[in-house]
């Protein structure tokens, strides 16, 4: 099961976004009609309004905080009295935003103010007239009225104003001190005392509800998570064991946020604190949607990292590591765009700067930019692979991880060198891992008094050795008398060794050799020695009976016509070819 650590808590954010950005359904029928939609008419510039009515999302923060400031005749700025009934507007602004904001505290549903557009158009797309903006719903008398806002064009610039067409459904008298759930629960003294126009015992009962909501989720997702293991244990005895607890810890926080948006509701918290708060909640959702993400990533590529290795297919390892670590990054940049349009940066504005600055940060981050490139050319050109043993340049290890910046390659010291992507995607890489044989090719120099038969002697006979031995491909195996050199007269080998890997192969190289030196000594030569000699003492010369034994051999082969020189007969090497015991006798190996 995979462990999360708290730096990928801070970087997701995404499960309760969608549903609290779109608001909480009503549960009521809503009685008033709504306007009916109409073709988009363009808008001109809007200037800069003191009061920040010239979007939805400003328009209406900005009633809640003339609200908070218990600032009634600033908040009637916010409302259209224009198609009120001379009755109710004779009753003036102040008391009509006085009278909503009671409505609002009592019952209603309102999208939080970070959800509502900031676009001087606001919402194109929701089916209404292009004037007006649902923002939510307000109870009044037992029925729900939609709460909107629309686009007055009284001054030379548009402005967003609470609508009439929500105001005109106020009844003229509202029982303040009706109270609600909340304030029938709160001593006095918590009511009496107000901070920000909302009694501190509001406050206060909202960070209750947050910690009382999140105890519930907890105890309920604790619940179905052990059953929803329970079951995919009896049918899918093979699932991913870190699947189920991938989606727990989003899920409980988004159960909580949606359990405390219900109770601030019902329990009738000010709509000036819920809105302060909205922020807050909206912030989490984000980052409960984008945890789910984070995880699921992990527990998807945990998945395939275990089917590859069990498949020994080791290339596809660097590309699920790459691009689990490319999606994080995508993550965490959805996930900044979002904190920062929650918190009121012009995201759009934002990213069409970067537009034009991104050849400039381009060019700054060229070797950045060339390494990311150069990784996913490793990647997908898979010249090497995790574990793969190679040289790059005066570089010889083992690579050991392929990332998105760099490569890092352990070397035969066990120091580890680390080589930029870009850097090492230019370079001559000799990959050793993926030999299916091994060459051998040694020269062996042979003293200046060996004989020309001698000399035919040992081509015959190491030619007979490689065609003989099992472990040696045929086809090139072959030894050649190249020439003179300035203290030997050379033989060069050229032949492939049919090993799995380099141990193999140094195994199979040590027998051959053994193998060369006693045909060496058997023909009654010896190897050369690269240096000058001189002889104070008699010297025993080499052995008269075994040159001539090796003559007389030859000698039989040419009377025969059966000299194998320049070449073997084919039949000749199919007859040789395996009939050397290897490993060889006495040998405590048994190869398999």
């Amino acid at each position: 099961m995979p462990v999360y650590r708290p730096r990928q808590y801070l970087l997701a954010l995404l499960f309760f976004g969608i549903a609290l950005m779109t608001g909480v359904p009503v549960a009521a029928q809503t009685t008033a009609p709504e306007p009916a939609a109409e073709a988009p008419e363009a808008l001109p510039t809007a200037s800069a309004d003191p009061l920040g009515r010239t979007t939805p999302r400003g328009a209406f923060a900005g009633y809640i905080h003339a609200m908070a400031e218990e600032s009634y005749d600033e908040a009637a700025e916010y409302l259209d009295l224009s198609g009120l009934s001379r009755r109710v507007a004779r009753q003036g602004g102040a008391e009509i935003a006085r009278r909503l904001r009671i409505a609002l505290d009592q019952g209603s549903d309102v999208q939080p103010s970070v959800a509502l557009s900031d676009q001087p158009e606001g919402k194109q797309n929701d089916g209404l007239a292009p004037h007006m903006e649902r923002i939510g719903s307000v109870s009044l008398q037992d029925e729900v009225v939609p709460l909107y806002l629309e686009r007055t064009e009284e001054t030379e610039e548009p402005l967003w104003r609470i609508s009439s067409e929500t105001l005109k459904y106020l009844p003229e008298s509202l029982d303040e001190n009706l109270g609600t759930t909340v304030d029938q629960l709160l001593p006095s003294v918590l009511v009496q005392r107000k901070w920000q126009g909302v009694p501190i015992g509001h406050w206060l009962a909202m960070v209750l509800l947050a910690l009382l909501t999140y105890v519930v989720a907890r105890l309920f997702v604790a619940a179905v998570i052990g059953t929803a293991r329970q079951i995919l244990k009896r049918r899918f005895p093979n699932y991913p064991a870190g699947l189920v607890q991938a989606f727990a810890q989003p899920i409980r926080i988004y159960l909580a946020v949606m359990l405390f948006v219900a109770a601030a509701q019902n329990a009738g918290i000010s709509i000036i604190v819920r809105q302060y708060f909205s922020q807050v909640t909206v912030l989490v959702a984000w980052f409960a949607i984008l945890l789910l993400a984070w995880r699921l990533v992990d527990v998807v590529a945990d998945g395939l990292l275990s089917r590859m290795t069990r498949r020994a297919n080791f290339g596809a390892l660097s590309a699920i590591m790459f691009f689990r670590r490319s999606l994080k990054v995508l993550l965490l940049a959805l996930g900044t765009i979002s904190v920062l349009d929650i918190f009121g940066f012009d995201v759009t504005t934002g990213l069409a700067a970067l537009g034009i600055g991104g050849i400039a940060i381009a060019l700054g981050a060229q070797k950045t930019v060339e390494n990311l490139v150069g990784g996913l050319s490793l990647i997908l050109d898979q010249p090497v692979r995790v574990g793969d043993f190679c040289k790059v340049g005066d570089t010889v290890g083992t690579i050991e991880q392929i990332g998105m910046r760099s490569t890092r390659i352990r070397t035969l010291d066990r120091t580890m060198v680390v080589i930029p992507n870009g850097d090492l995607s230019g370079r001559v890489i000799e990959n050793y891992a993926h030999r299916d044989r091994f060459w051998f090719h040694p020269t062996l120099g042979l003293r200046y008094e060996t004989t020309p038969d001698q000399i035919r002697y040992l081509l015959v006979e190491i030619r007979s050795l490689l065609y003989a031995h099992p472990q040696v491909d045929p086809d090139p195996a072959r030894i050649r008398f190249i020439g003179f050199g300035a203290t030997s007269v050379n033989l060069e080998i050229f032949a492939y060794v049919l090993a799995k890997d380099y141990d193999d192969f140094l195994e199979i190289q040590e027998d051959l050799y053994l193998r060369i030196a006693d045909i060496v000594q058997e023909s009654g030569t010896g190897f050369a020695f690269p240096s000058q000699r001189v002889y104070l003492a008699g010297d025993t010369g080499m052995s008269e009976d075994k040159a001539r034994a090796a003559e007389a051999k030859v000698n039989e082969w040419r009377d025969n016509g059966e000299l194998p020189l320049p070449r073997f007969e084919p039949e000749r090497v199919n007859e040789l070819k395996g009939s050397i015991p290897y490993p060889p006798p006495g040998s405590s190996t048994t190869r398999r």
